[in-house]
C-alpha cells in the first residue's frame, strides 16, 4: 500500500484566507494529499470517531468536544461542512435568490425602472460559475473555525475505511475509538432509462460541478419533489420553457391544499409546464454523446421534447453499502442504516447520524443528530426521532409550514377556524393581501401574486393546529413559531404579541381581530 501524501496543520496557525487557497488546491486534483489536524500530545482513548465531517459529524464533534470528550473527523473531502455549502442547500438558495429576483424583474418589466424582459433569457451557467467561484469561503471557515476555535481534531482529504466497530483506516494510518459515528451522507438517487448517461444529464452535484455550456431555451426537469421545484424553478425564471416531468403528482409534500394550489398557480402563472402522472421513457442522443430530445409517456400519448438539457431531482439514497459490508449494521427499505431514538445501529458502540439513516434530508436533523448521538456517547441518555419539525421549499416565493393541513384538522377536530389571507372573494376583487417585505409592489400592482396564508385552529381549545404561508421571510419566524405551537401556542397568544409591522406573517394582528371572540369563528 503507497502511503499518501499528507500535510500537518496541527501547529500551523492558517488564516481563513490561507484555508481557501488550500482547499482549493486539493480540490483541485491534488485528491492524494490528506489534511492531518490530530493532536499527537493527547494520550487519550477517542470517544468517538465521525466519520463524515458534513453537517452532522461537525456539530456532533463540536457537541462532543464541549462536553469534554474527544473526538475525530474523518472526511473524504478538503473541507468540513460536508455537501451542504459544496453543491445541495447553498446553491439552492443562490438560485432561489435568482428566481425570485427574477419574477419581479418579469412581473414588472417595462414599469417603473424595469428594463423590458418580454424574450429575454438569462445565464444558468453565469450563475453556475458564480456559486462556484463564492463556495470556498464558506468550506475555509468551517475548517478555520473547527480547528481554532472549537478544538477539533480531524483527517481530510483522505476518505476513511471501516476496519471494525472501534477502528477506522485514513491515510495509511489507523485509529481506534471507543464509538464508530457513521455521517456518510446520501446521493442523488439515479436516473435508470436508456440514455441517462448522456451528457447534459444533470443532478444537484454534476450540475455545479461540470456544467460548461448554456443549456437550451427548453429544458426538463424529472420531479416534483423539493430539489426537482427548486431549481426548475430558477430555470423557469431566466426565460426557458421548463416542463417538470412527474410521476404522481408536483409537490405533494405541501399539506395543505389550497397552499399547495396557490404555489402550484403562480408557478404556472410564471411559464412552468408540470406534466402530472407522466414519465420519461428514454432520452435520445445527438450523436456526439450529448442529449437531444426527451420522450415521455403523459396521459395522452408519448410526446418529444427538444433539449441539450435535463435535471433530475428524484430524491436520495444514503451511502450505507460501506459499513454494511463492514460492519453488518441493519439497513432499512430505503438504504437507509436503522436506528432507534438514541441514534443507534444494530451493532453495539456504532451510531448513524443525518441523511444516512433517512429522511427527512433536512440539515436541522443532520446537526442535531449528531448532537444527540454525542451526549449519548458521554453518557447522557437523550432520545430524538424527527417529528413535528417546521418545514419550507422555495419556488419563486419562500413557501412554508408547520403542524397540521385543514384536511388533517378537520379529521380529527370537530370544530376548526380558519384565519387566512387572501379573504374568500366571491365578487372577484382582486385584494392586496397579504403585504409584507418584498411583497408590496405585487400587492400594489398584482395582488394574486402577493402571497398566501393560513392558520388553523380548534376552536374548542383555542390552540393553534397548523400555519402555512407562501411569500418571504416567512421561514426565519416559523422555526420559532413551531416550538410555540408545540407549546401549546393560542389563538389569543398571538393575539397578545407585538407584531413588527408589516410582518411577513400576519397571524398575530389577525388573530388579535378575532381573539376577542368567545366563541371563535373564520376570518
Amino acid at each position: 500500500m503507497i502511503k499518501p501524501k499528507s500535510i500537518n496543520v496541527r501547529d500551523e496557525k492558517l488564516t481563513i484566507e490561507q484555508w481557501g487557497t488550500l482547499i482549493e488546491s486539493l480540490h483541485d486534483g491534488n485528491a492524494d494529499t490528506a489534511i492531518f489536524n490530530i493532536d499527537e500530545r493527547d494520550h487519550r482513548e477517542y470517544d468517538a470517531i465521525f466519520l463524515g465531517g458534513g453537517a452532522g459529524g461537525r456539530f456532533g464533534s463540536a457537541y462532543l468536544r464541549a462536553m469534554g470528550g474527544r473526538q475525530l473527523i474523518i472526511d473524504r473531502w478538503p473541507f468540513l461542512g460536508g455537501s451542504c455549502p459544496h453543491n445541495a442547500c447553498v446553491p439552492h438558495h443562490v438560485f432561489s435568490d435568482c428566481a425570485a429576483e427574477l419574477m419581479l424583474q418579469r412581473t414588472f418589466g417595462g414599469t417603473l425602472w424595469f428594463a423590458p424582459m418580454d424574450g429575454v433569457v438569462t445565464s444558468i451557467k453565469d450563475v453556475v460559475d458564480l456559486f462556484r467561484r463564492g463556495r470556498t469561503g464558506p468550506h475555509a471557515i468551517m475548517n478555520y473555525q473547527s480547528k481554532e476555535q472549537l478544538d477539533l481534531e480531524y483527517i481530510l482529504n483522505a476518505p476513511g475505511k471501516i476496519i471494525d466497530s472501534h477502528t477506522v483506516e485514513v491515510a495509511g494510518r489507523r485509529f481506534t475509538a471507543k464509538n464508530l459515528v457513521l455521517g456518510l451522507g446520501a446521493r442523488p438517487q439515479a436516473l435508470d432509462i436508456p440514455g441517462s448517461d448522456l451528457k447534459g444529464v444533470y443532478s444537484n452535484v454534476n450540475l455545479v460541478e461540470t456544467l460548461d455550456y448554456e443549456p437550451s431555451d427548453t429544458v426538463v426537469v424529472i420531479g416534483g419533489s423539493k430539489t426537482a421545484v427548486e431549481y426548475g424553478s430558477f430555470f423557469s425564471a431566466t426565460g426557458r420553457r421548463t416542463i417538470f416531468v412527474v410521476r404522481t403528482e408536483c409537490l405533494k409534500l405541501i399539506r395543505d391544499a389550497e397552499i399547495r394550489g396557490y404555489v402550484l398557480d403562480r408557478m404556472k402563472e410564471q411559464g412552468a409546464e408540470i406534466w402530472e402522472r407522466s414519465q420519461v421513457l428514454r432520452i435520445e442522443e445527438n450523436g456526439e454523446g450529448r442529449v437531444k430530445a426527451v420522450i415521455v409517456q403523459t396521459p395522452d400519448g408519448e410526446r418529444r421534447i427538444e433539449t441539450n438539457f435535463v435535471f433530475t431531482g428524484l430524491g436520495e439514497i444514503p451511502n450505507s453499502e460501506m459499513p454494511a459490508k463492514a460492519l453488518g449494521v441493519k439497513i432499512g427499505p430505503k438504504n437507509e442504516i436503522v436506528v432507534n431514538s438514541r441514534l443507534q445501529t444494530s451493532v453495539p458502540n456504532v451510531y448513524a447520524i443525518g441523511d444516512l439513516i433517512g429522511g427527512p434530508m433536512e440539515m436541522f436533523k443532520a446537526r442535531k443528530s449528531g448532537m444527540y448521538a454525542a451526549r449519548n456517547i458521554m453518557g447522557r441518555e437523550s432520545h430524538y426521532e424527527p417529528k413535528d419539525f417546521p418545514d419550507f421549499l422555495h419556488t419563486h416565493y419562500e413557501v412554508s409550514w408547520l403542524g397540521m393541513s385543514e384536511a388533517e384538522a378537520r379529521a380529527k377536530y370537530k370544530n376548526v377556524v380558519i384565519i387566512k389571507m387572501p379573504p374568500e372573494n366571491p365578487n372577484g376583487i382582486n385584494v392586496g393581501l397579504p403585504a409584507s417585505d418584498r411583497t408590496m409592489l405585487y400587492a400594489m400592482s398584482k395582488p394574486h401574486m402577493s402571497g398566501y396564508q393560513k392558520l388553523v385552529i380548534d376552536g374548542d381549545s383555542r390552540r393553534v393546529l397548523g400555519a402555512h404561508h407562501v411569500g418571504y421571510g416567512a421561514k426565519d419566524a416559523f422555526q420559532y413559531l413551531n416550538v410555540l405551537v408545540k407549546q401549546g401556542l393560542t389563538v389569543d397568544d398571538l393575539g397578545e404579541m407585538d407584531e413588527l409591522f408589516l410582518n411577513p406573517t400576519h397571524f398575530i394582528q389577525l388573530s388579535r381581530l378575532r381573539s376577542g371572540r368567545e366563541h371563535l369563528v373564520d376570518l
